[in-house]
C-alpha cells in the first residue's frame, strides 16, 4: 500500500486496556476503546482524517502517548501524533529509473546544518550544486523524530516520523521528488540498533528493548520479538516505497544482536530485493559495520546477507594517517608502511590480523570476486569529523595542497567514494557534536560525559565544546559564502574535475580488485611522508606526500589527465613537487 491512512491498530502486549484519543481542531477530545487481538495487538474500526491529532491511553494512565508508528509529530515526540497519508503527494518522478550504486558518488549531509535554515526545503535549493559536482547519491543523516530542536539524528525515538523542524513528511517528499528531478538518488540513514534517551515511549507499549542487555548507546533492541522485527522491516519499506527513497544506510549493524535465523539483515535484504523487483528500480542497502566481515555483502547463495555495500573505516583510517600523521588510538595500526596500499588492493586492513586497539585478531578477508564498489570509502564523514574533540575537519590542519591530494585519493580509490558536506570546497567551519535535550539533567550528563571522555585522552576539558550550547550547533553550519572564495573555489573545481574524470575513465570504476595494485616508498619513516603509485588498470595515480620532489617512471607519451601542481617532465620521467598528485594514462593508440 502506497497511500491511505490505515485503520487504527497498535502493538501493546504490556497493556491490559488501550484507548484511542482523538483530538478535534477545537481541542475537544473523544475516546474509543480498542479491542484486544492476537499476539499483543489492539485494533479499532476507526479511520482518521488527514492531519487529525490522536494518541493512545494505556491502562488507567492519563498520559497520552504518541503512536509508535506515527508518521507525523507536529508538536514533538511527547505530544499527539497526526495522521498522514503519503499517497496524497503529487509525485513527478514516475519516469525515475533509479541509480545503481556501482559507479556512484555519495554525498553525506546533515539537514540541520547543511543550510542556514536547516530544513528540507532549503536543502532543495542546494541540489543543483550537488548535481553540478557530479554527485549521484545524496545521503541524509537520520531524519526520524527526536526530542529537542536539533541533534545529529541518532537519538531518534519515533522512526516512522520525519522530524518536524526539518519540515515534516510532506517536505521530505518534496525533497526526494526534487532530487530525482536532478538525477540524484536519495539514501536515508536509519538507526535500528537503539533508541534515544529522551522521549522514548515504546517500552510502555511492549518489549521493544532487551532491558539489561546494552549496546554503546543504551538497551539493545529486542530482535527476539517478531513484532519488533516487523517494526524494523516495515519502517525500511516505508522509506523506500512511500517516500520513494532509493536506499538506506544502516547505522552500526554490529549492534544488532540477533539470535534468530535468518539474521535481520538478511531478512531485510530479501524484502528490499523483492520491492526493487516490484518497482523495477535499484534499491540500495549500505551497512555501517565495525566487524570487517564480508558476510554482509556476500550474495545469499554464497552464505552472505546480500546487502549492497558497507562502509570501510579501514580505508578512512589509512588515508587519514597518510595525510595527517596522526597515530593515536585506533590510528596506531595504520601507521604501517603497507596500510594504504593494503586497503587499496584488498579493502580491509584488518582481515584477520592483530588489532592493537582491540587487543585481538580482527576481521576476515574479502573474497577477490567481490566487486570493489561494494565498499564505501571516504576521507571524512560525520563520525570521523564530529567525534573529534573540536569537530575539526581536515581543512583545519592540512595545507591546500594536501587537501587537493586528499581529493585525488578519495575520488580515484577502488571503492564507492563518499564526501562529507563542505569537503568539496574545504569548508572551514567545524562540525561538532551537538544536542538539545530539553531535560537539564540529561543535557548536563551528556556534556560532562563527553568532556570526561576526551580528558582521559589528554584533551583540556575546557577545549571540548558543550553539546548543549546553542553556539555549538550554530558553529557547525556550512558557510556557503566560502564557495566562491579563491582557495575554496580552486578545490571545488578540482573535485568537479575528478568526478568528471571518474565518469569518463572506466579504469576508475573498474570493479575487479585484481586490476588495482599499489606501491609505496617510505622516504623518512614518517607515515605522512610517503610516496605512492596506484595502478588502476593502465592508468596510474601518482602521489607525493614526501618533503622533496619525487620522480616516477611513466611511458614517454603518457597523457597527464590531471595534476594538482606544476610537474616537470623529462621523457619517461615525471617529477612531482611535495604534497601533490597526478593521474596519468597511456596515449590512446
Amino acid at each position: 500500500m502506497t497511500g491511505g491512512i490505515p485503520p487504527i491498530e497498535v502493538w501493546a502486549p504490556r497493556a491490559g486496556r488501550v484507548r484511542l484519543r482523538r483530538i478535534a481542531g477545537d481541542g475537544t477530545a473523544s475516546e474509543t476503546e480498542l479491542e484486544r487481538a492476537a499476539e499483543g495487538w489492539w485494533r479499532a474500526d476507526v479511520v482518521l482524517g488527514q492531519g487529525e491529532r490522536y494518541g493512545f491511553l494505556l491502562d488507567d494512565d492519563p498520559q497520552l502517548r504518541p503512536d509508535p508508528r506515527s508518521r507525523r509529530q507536529p508538536d514533538g515526540v511527547h505530544e499527539a501524533s497526526a495522521a498522514f497519508d503519503p499517497g496524497l503527494f503529487a509525485w513527478t518522478d514516475a519516469t525515475w529509473p533509479g541509480r545503481p550504486l556501482a559507479g556512484g558518488l555519495i554525498y553525506e549531509l546533515h539537514l540541520g546544518t547543511f543550510t542556514p535554515e536547516g530544513t528540507l526545503d532549503a536543502a532543495v535549493t542546494r541540489l543543483d550544486h550537488l548535481a553540478d559536482l557530479g554527485v549521484t547519491h545524496v545521503e541524509l543523516l537520520p531524519v526520524n523524530a527526536f526530542n529537542g530542536p536539533w541533534n545529529w539524528g541518532y537519538d531518534g525515538v519515533l522512526w516512522y516520523a520525519v522530524h518536524e523542524p526539518y519540515g515534516g513528511p510532506e517536505a521530505y517528499q518534496r525533497f526526494v521528488d526534487a532530487a530525482h528531478a536532478r538525477g540524484l538518488a536519495v539514501v536515508q540513514d536509519v538507526v535500528y540498533n537503539h533508541l534515544g534517551p529522551s522521549g522514548n515511549h515504546l517500552p510502555s507499549f511492549g518489549p521493544y528493548l532487551r532491558e539489561g542487555e546494552s549496546t554503546t548507546w543504551g538497551d539493545s533492541v529486542n530482535l527476539d520479538e517478531p513484532a519488533v522485527r516487523e517494526y524494523i522491516l516495515d519502517n525500511a519499506l516505508l522509506w523506500l516505497r512511500d517516500f520513494h527513497v532509493d536506499g538506506l544506510r544502516l547505522d552500526a549493524v554490529h549492534a544488532l544482536h540477533d539470535r534468530r535465523p535468518p539474521h535481520i539483515l538478511q531478512e531485510l535484504a530479501e524484502r528490499v530485493d523483492a520491492l526493487a523487483a516490484q518497482q523495477d528500480r535499484p534499491l540500495t542497502l549500505i551497512a555501517e559495520s565495525d566487524l570487517n566481515d564480508p558476510t554482509l555483502i556476500l550474495p545469499r547463495e554464497a552464505g552472505g546477507y546480500g546487502l549492497t555495500a558497507q562502509w570501510s573505516d579501514d580505508w578512512h583510517h589509512a588515508v587519514h594517517v597518510a595525510l595527517t600523521g596522526e597515530t593515536s588510538g585506533y590510528y596506531s595500526d595504520f601507521a604501517a608502511e603497507d596500510a594504504l596500499s593494503k586497503v587499496t588492493e584488498r579493502g580491509f586492513f584488518h582481515d584477520g590480523t592483530f588489532s592493537s586497539f582491540r587487543g585481538r585478531a580482527h576481521g576476515a578477508p574479502i573474497p577477490a570476486e567481490v566487486p570493489t564498489w561494494r565498499l564505501v570509502t571516504f576521507a571524512q564523514d560525520h563520525d570521523q569529523v564530529g567525534n573529534r574533540a573540536a569537530g575539526d575537519r581536515l581543512s583545519a590542519s592540512l595545507s591546500p595542497d594536501r587537501l587537493a591530494v586528499a581529493a585525488v585519493l578519495t575520488l580515484t580509490a577502488p571503492g564507492t567514494p563518499m564526501l562529507f558536506m563542505g569537503e568539496e570546497w574545504g569548508a572551514s567551519t567545524p562540525w561538532q557534536f551537538f544536542t538539545s535535550h530539553p531535560e537539564p539533567e540529561l543535557g548536563r550528563a551528556v556534556a560532562e560525559g563527553r568532556a570526561a571522555e576526551f580528558a582521559r585522552m589528554g584533551w583540556d576539558r575546557d577545549a571540548v565544546p558543550d553539546p548543549q550550547d546553542p553556539d555549538t550547533f550554530a558553529r557547525s553550519h556550512l558557510d556557503w559564502e566560502e564557495v566562491g572564495a579563491p582557495g575554496h573555489a580552486r578545490l571545488l573545481a578540482l573535485y568537479r574535475d575528478l568526478a568528471r574524470l571518474r565518469r569518463e575513465r572506466p579504469e576508475l570504476t573498474d570493479p575487479v580488485a585484481a586490476h588495482t595494485t599499489a606501491e609505496v616508498r617510505d622516504t623518512d619513516g614518517s607515515p605522512e611522508r610517503r610516496v605512492y603509485r596506484f595502478r588502476r588498470g593502465g592508468l596510474s595515480v601518482l602521489v607525493n606526500l614526501s618533503a622533496q620532489s619525487t620522480s616516477f617512471d611513466v611511458e614517454p607519451e603518457a597523457d597527464v589527465l590531471l595534476s594538482t601542481a606544476a610537474l616537470t617532465r623529462d621523457g619517461g620521467t615525471l617529477t612531482l613537487p611535495p604534497d601533490s598528485a597526478a593521474i596519468v594514462a597511456p596515449t590512446p593508440s
